[in-house]
């Protein structure tokens, strides 16, 4: 009796804890978590709960069905994530083992006992560390990150005789990325090799291979692309892993890239039992080898899948859901679903047009202090300032720390504090005054001028005989007995640059100088390798030029002084601001996941955002969109769009027309400071290129003004190089050039040198 007693107790007890896994869900949230065998598609809009549908139906699949807590697996792509997925897990299943009376009772998990859940490069470095042999390697590998890659590749040119000047090893190493992302080894990867530089990456790949090999050692890329090899190469470990991982969850499925797709579905085939989760209006990685196709077509390649869309948001306002929807709906790339919440309405959408970029950021500023005036006590954290390229948190910085108000950047260091920027600040304060040893020994092999550690401490070893500044030994290198004449001719080709640099700061100011010594010391083909990375260093190296332009109407000379005293002043202020109660600045990109009660996205002019690479490109247009939806919603009560009517880029004043994301805003659902009657805000009813197939001729709309031009109009400039239209007003067309360099453009039709391709 009392055995039946207590076994009824346990048993109302565990119904009381199934009920307690589905409590606080909505209707779809719980077809979602309930769903047992079978794939399964879930589309999750941003602010829906994704996290919380994951994490209860790994515990719903354990108590319900009764499913081993290690046959099953969930893989995300950040070890955060991770975390906080094991920690929830951890929590529902303890709910159950608090209300059990029994410490005992039935298979309660133990930490050894939960799923597998990592990332997908944890989980696969867990299978390569018990079967790498397979493949020739020891189990104890290695894994090399991006500093020890680069040292290996330059090992590996140097034994080729291959000059790394002339191929820069971190532009090989991405390309070689690239390809291991597509699972190509360098045997198909000739193949695929069509310029002279992917001939070279292709003749290197081999020996870097086999050199990781040699040391036992996989970079990044090997780590996915070695275990798939390892599954097609040995079909018993597949089949071990599929039976242990019977049923697989995948978070972000939108974000996967080839090598990722492929090792999901090899481990799924046997049982079929997939659950990926994910928005395609979130996929913004393409860059990074992400692929989209991956989720649009999760239904082709399970034709049995059961689809649930997630459309109930618990983060923003109705109004900032609706401008997203709106935002996003031109895209062709996607599956259409309508976000609402709960909420209510909320404030519309706030609209602000700035004089230039100083000025913007100023307006952020002052928004800012606003709000916080209904604050008993101050929570920066509440903020954040999004925008398209990392070169853009100069001038918010410079801003913030003049109206004091505490800052951290996420996802990349602050401005004056990156490489690129303090190499090209040592290169100046070295012209300014040679004898600053600390300056020179800084850029005197970056880029490389072999001039290496054994030759610099020989000339510092002159220097302290003959009681020389470092500078002063280097212009008597003849002297120096030590040295070969490679080395001697090296140095004089240095000091003879430090040299023509000074005359060169005796005829600019500070904004030329800087252009003088980006092009000619060798620096800007250093940074510009061809990479995504590269390309963001040398935005902030033309963004540094911008900050010297200030100074362009003083004296040479007297530009550079005044300029370097003021970068010194805004550097040793900006070391200090290391409090944790601050605004968050950041990029779109690296927003993704994250909310913000109030969010500002700065920038928003064509050309900046949408960035002018997309003007062409329909499908990069396509993922222009979708990060503008990422960015908005990040807001959770309030979102801020700011654009200046001019903005200083890469050197130049540019007057930019607002961007035609501004269009896809219903007007009553905005408010702005623009002047009464300002009809025309973008372009985007001028032209929508998202439905343009690749290599078809857009449709063009609007008239022509009686000019030869019309917009859409493909058209050339000797200068500037291929573009579209844009715009047409009057005699004034604005083309779209496909140089990031030059941007969206305001040509006048008269004098302007166009020509139709």
């Amino acid at each position: 009796m009392l055995f039946t007693t207590r076994a009824v107790i346990i048993e109302v007890h565990v119904a009381f804890f199934m009920s307690r896994i589905l409590e606080n869900l909505n209707e779809k949230q719980v077809e979602a978590v309930t769903h047992f065998k079978g794939p399964l598609l879930v589309i999750s809009g941003p602010g829906s709960g994704k996290t919380r549908v994951l994490t209860h139906r790994i515990t719903y699949l354990i108590e319900e069905h009764g499913v081993n807590p290690w046959n099953i697996l969930a893989v995300t792509f950040t070890n955060k994530a991770a975390n906080e997925m094991k920690g929830r897990i951890i929590k529902l299943t303890s709910q159950k083992q608090t209300l059990s009376f029994d410490r005992n009772f039935s298979d309660l998990m133990r930490d050894q006992d939960l799923p597998t859940v990592g990332t997908f490069h944890s989980v696969c470095v867990r299978i390569l560390r018990k079967n790498l042999h397979l493949l020739d390697y020891e189990n104890n590998f290695a894994i090399y990150d991006e500093a020890d890659q680069q040292v290996l590749m330059k090992k590996v040119m140097k034994d080729m005789n291959i000059s790394d000047n002339k191929f820069n090893p971190r532009a090989v190493l991405s390309h070689i990325s690239n390809a291991k992302n597509q699972l190509i080894d360098y045997k198909k990867y000739r193949s695929f090799a069509n310029t002279h530089f992917t001939e070279k990456v292709a003749e290197i790949y081999e020996p870097y291979q086999k050199a990781l090999q040699q040391n036992n050692a996989l970079d990044f890329d090997d780590i996915i692309m070695q275990t798939v090899e390892l599954f097609k190469k040995h079909p018993e470990v597949l089949e071990h892993y599929q039976g242990k991982f019977q049923f697989i969850l995948v978070d972000e499925y939108q974000d996967t890239n080839h090598a990722q797709y492929v090792l999901i579905n090899m481990l799924a085939e046997k049982y079929r039992n997939i659950c990926v989760i994910g928005d395609e209006d979130q996929s913004i990685y393409s860059w990074r080898g992400a692929t989209i196709q991956n989720i649009l077509d999760f239904e082709k390649d399970y034709a049995e899948a059961k689809t649930i869309k997630l459309e109930q948001n618990y983060r923003s306002t109705q109004t900032i859901l609706t401008a997203a929807t709106e935002i996003i709906r031109p895209n062709r790339q996607r599956k259409e679903k309508k976000l609402w919440t709960e909420r209510g309405g909320g404030d519309k959408i706030q609209i602000r047009m700035a004089e230039n970029e100083r000025h913007e950021s100023e307006t952020v500023a002052n928004e800012i202090f606003d709000i916080l005036r209904s604050y008993e006590i101050p929570n920066y954290n509440d903020f954040v300032v999004l925008y398209r390229t990392n070169a853009q948190s100069r001038v918010v910085e410079e801003v913030f720390l003049k109206y004091g108000i505490p800052y951290k950047i996420v996802g990349g260091i602050r401005f004056y504090e990156r490489k690129e920027v303090k190499d090209m600040i040592a290169y100046l304060r070295a012209i300014q005054n040679p004898n600053d040893s600390v300056s020179l020994l800084r850029i005197i092999n970056v880029p490389p001028r072999k001039i290496g550690a054994k030759t610099i401490e020989t000339i510092q070893s002159y220097a302290q005989r003959h009681n020389l500044s470092f500078y002063r030994a280097m212009c008597e290198v003849d002297d120096i007995d030590e040295l070969n004449e490679g080395k001697v001719q090296a140095i004089k080709e240095f000091t003879g640059f430090i040299k023509s640099m000074q005359k060169s700061n005796e005829e600019f100011p500070a904004s030329g100088l800087i252009k003088h010594v980006f092009e000619n010391s060798g620096y800007k083909k250093f940074l510009d390798d061809g990479s995504v990375e590269g390309e963001s260093r040398t935005e902030n190296i033309f963004e540094l030029m911008s900050v010297a332009a200030k100074y362009d109407k003083l004296e040479p000379l007297i530009s550079l002084n005044i300029f370097l005293e003021e970068i010194s002043l805004i550097a040793d202020i900006d070391s200090v601001n290391t409090e944790d109660n601050s605004v968050t600045l950041m990029t779109m990109h690296s927003a993704k996941g994250l909310e913000f009660p109030y969010v500002f996205i700065v920038g928003l002019e064509e050309g900046v955002f949408p960035h002018s690479r997309s003007m062409l490109e329909p499908l990069e247009m396509e993922e222009e969109r979708r990060l503008m939806y990422v960015a908005t919603t990040r807001a959770m009560e309030k979102l801020y769009l700011l654009h200046a009517r001019e903005r200083m880029l890469y050197g130049e004043y540019r007057a930019n027309a607002p961007s035609q994301f501004f269009d896809s805003i219903p007007e009553d659902l905005r408010e702005s400071n623009w002047p009464t009657g300002r009809m025309h805000i973008g372009i985007a009813g001028k032209i929508d290129t998202s439905f343009v197939e690749a290599g078809k001729p857009i449709p063009t709309e609007g008239t022509t003004h009686d000019t030869e031009f019309a917009d859409g109009d493909k058209v050339t400039h000797p200068k500037f190089g291929e573009g579209i239209v844009v715009q047409v007003t009057g005699g004034i067309v604005a083309v779209a050039f496909k140089d990031p360099k030059f941007g969206v453009k305001k040509l006048a039709i008269s004098i302007a040198p166009l020509s139709k391709i």
